[in-house]
């Protein structure tokens, strides 16, 4: 276990004591997982614009527990989306908090796309599994 704490840690959210390649390596998985979840972001928010206007893609006529109509999902998606790229956007800055507000932002839209999942089971796995990368990413 390392003796490490946050207050270690330098502005850029690096630890002083780590060579130079380890601080590279830790930049460049933030700033691909900070790509992944803008890219993540507009997905989901133009997902939730095409069940606002009413698209014919999206086939909510199943019986399920979670069933919202066609707007409610859209607008759900559409503000998810637009946290999960305002959080990527707050990552591509690299404040000390948007590593931990991306994870919890994914996880939050993990939550939301397993409960989409009967819906659009391909989108939702697809987005699933982008969150599931960008947690990784920005967690190492």
């Amino acid at each position: 276990m390392s003796d490490r704490t946050p207050d270690d840690r330098t502005p850029d959210g690096l630890f002083a004591g780590d060579s130079v390649v380890e601080q590279a390596v830790a930049k460049g998985t933030a700033l691909g997982g900070a790509v992944l979840l803008v890219t993540v972001g507009l997905l989901e928010a133009f997902q939730g614009l095409s069940a606002v206007a009413g698209d014919k893609v999206l086939d909510l006529d199943a019986d399920y527990r979670f069933q919202l109509g066609e707007t409610e999902w859209g607008w759900v998606h559409v503000v998810l989306g637009l946290v999960v790229a305002a959080a990527g956007a707050a990552l591509f800055t690299g404040r000390p908090w948007a590593r931990m507000a991306a994870m919890v932002i994914c996880g939050v839209s993990i939550l939301v796309n397993f409960v989409w999942l009967p819906n659009y089971p391909m989108w939702a796995i697809s987005i699933i599994a982008l969150n599931a990368v960008v947690i990784w990413a920005v967690a190492t």
